[in-house]
């Protein structure tokens, strides 16, 4: 790293400063927003016995939210970089019928409007970074037209036993490859069917077919891996789809398999294996573990993370890199790669802290456009993508629940620090760079909360720019 050891000091100065847990939530009667921003129901229809009662004792769950954007380059540079500035207002209302006979159904109506003073010029879309996931940068390119209301969630639930379910239809899939990242205004949702099975002591099983994706600032579903150059931001655009896999070369009807058994038999021990395969292009094992260890008052939790993604494609073109500049790969017409994932917690009551480190073979980069990120837990800071080849991660976090500990009720903060080193001789990759980010959430009433979320890189020259920054964003959440 060429960034002075001063501006690592300054870095870990402000950490300690803070004294968001990841437990930090927002409860209402009917939902529970946890801190990585999924929602849990708490309250949900009771089973009836006519087709009539489904629907009249079904439950509505409404939501108001708003985000708002700013992104401040230290440089900007024609024609590849602008600030920028995004807002989304809106929220979603989801209808749960009541069960009958094991059947069930959800819908999920999603809205983000865009307040004409604080959002890009139509023409200056292509700019936006993190608040491009508030409006369809395809919808504004071709239709002129900023705002987007989906149907983000429809399927049906088959509630086999107590404990396991089958749904099909479009939907949430949370394993280590998927996420709905609900951190804008619309979650990322799949087409398929998954299922849910907890009738084993102690263990869950996923099982997941998934024949779409409707990344979150989509209004129709698309491939789940492949890109098109030739119609911008339509199929898979996700921040970090692989842009050798196109439409031309692996087509538009990819499917997406996930298997995932967690299992906690071991006192104190959570260990996940997870399984994931595009047919004919990749797929991926990831093996995880967590050991809680008591020392008095404090826990003491070590974990790990080993992910091998293995090429099934056979290309005879390049592929190693995720944004097509293969120079510096050693095999650069293979993704067969593995990543490394180590982190440390020290919890007590309110407080969490965590070192973590991550380092990914020089190989190939790897694939993982469906939101479940890759370093995720371990070393990734809000907008990074670390997983590059060859590339190694430092991360301190530090986090306090002042609400847990009855300090300030609803108040939580959470700061990170993270040092990037990418491979310096892989153009296709980001420069080294330090990462502060800081979580601050204020419950404000039963129903309602506020976050603020700060982000800045301190990122070295590369190619002779300094693609430095900071980030600001602010969040309002209500629940009816």
């Amino acid at each position: 790293m060429k960034k002075s050891m001063i501006k690592i000091a300054t870095g870990a100065a402000s950490l300690l400063l803070l004294a968001s847990s990841a437990e930090a939530t927002l409860k209402t009667d009917k939902v529970t927003l946890k801190g990585n921003m999924v929602v849990e129901y708490n309250k949900l229809p009771q089973p009836v016995d006519t087709l009539t009662e489904a629907f009249t004792e079904g439950m509505f769950y409404g939501r108001f939210r708003a985000n708002f954007f700013y992104w401040d380059w230290d440089t900007e540079y024609a024609g590849k970089t602008m600030d920028n500035k995004n807002n989304g207002i809106g929220g979603s209302l989801i209808y749960k019928t009541a069960p009958l006979k094991g059947i069930s159904a959800t819908v999920g109506m999603y809205t983000s409007q865009n307040l004409d003073f604080f959002r890009m010029d139509k023409a200056d879309v292509g700019y936006a970074k993190a608040g491009k996931d508030t409006f369809s940068r395809y919808n504004v390119a071709t239709g002129g037209h900023y705002g987007m209301t989906v149907l983000a969630q429809a399927y049906l639930q088959y509630d086999v036993t107590n404990k396991s379910k089958i749904i099909a239809g479009r939907q949430m899939f949370e394993t280590v490859f998927t996420k709905s990242n609900d951190t804008k205004m619309i979650p990322n949702t799949f087409d398929g069917v998954t299922a849910t099975i907890k009738d084993l002591p102690k263990t869950t099983i996923k099982l997941g077919y998934l024949a779409k994706q409707k990344l979150r600032d989509h209004t129709t579903a698309h491939d789940v891996l492949a890109y098109d150059p030739n119609n911008k931001w339509d199929e898979n655009d996700d921040s970090a789809v692989n842009k050798n896999l196109t439409v031309a070369r692996i087509g538009n009807d990819n499917e997406l398999i996930v298997g995932s058994i967690t299992n906690k038999s071991i006192k104190n021990l959570k260990a996940n294996v997870s399984y994931a395969t595009v047919p004919g292009v990749l797929s991926n094992l990831t093996l995880e573990a967590h050991y809680t260890i008591p020392v008095g008052s404090f826990k003491i939790v070590p974990g790990v993370r080993y992910m091998m993604q293995f090429d099934n494609l056979g290309a005879t073109y390049g592929v190693a890199n995720l944004k097509g500049n293969q120079t510096g790969y050693t095999n650069p017409n293979s993704l067969d790669t593995d990543l490394l994932c180590a982190r440390i917690d020290v919890k007590q009551g309110a407080f969490l802290g965590r070192l973590g480190y991550s380092k990914v073979a020089d190989k190939a980069d790897i694939v993982a456009p469906w939101r479940g990120f890759p370093t995720g837990g371990f070393t990734r800071a809000m907008a990074q993508y670390n997983w590059y080849a060859n590339t190694k991660t430092y991360m301190l976090r530090l986090g306090y629940d002042f609400g847990k500990a009855k300090i300030l009720p609803g108040f939580s903060i959470m700061g990170r620090y993270a040092i990037q080193d990418f491979d310096e001789n892989k153009p296709g990759v980001a420069a080294d760079s330090n990462v502060i980010h800081i979580d601050m959430r204020q419950n404000l009433a039963k129903n309602s909360e506020l976050k603020f979320r700060f982000g800045s890189v301190s990122a070295d020259e590369k190619a002779g720019k300094d693609y430095s920054y900071n980030e600001y964003r602010l969040e309002y959440n209500y629940f009816f």
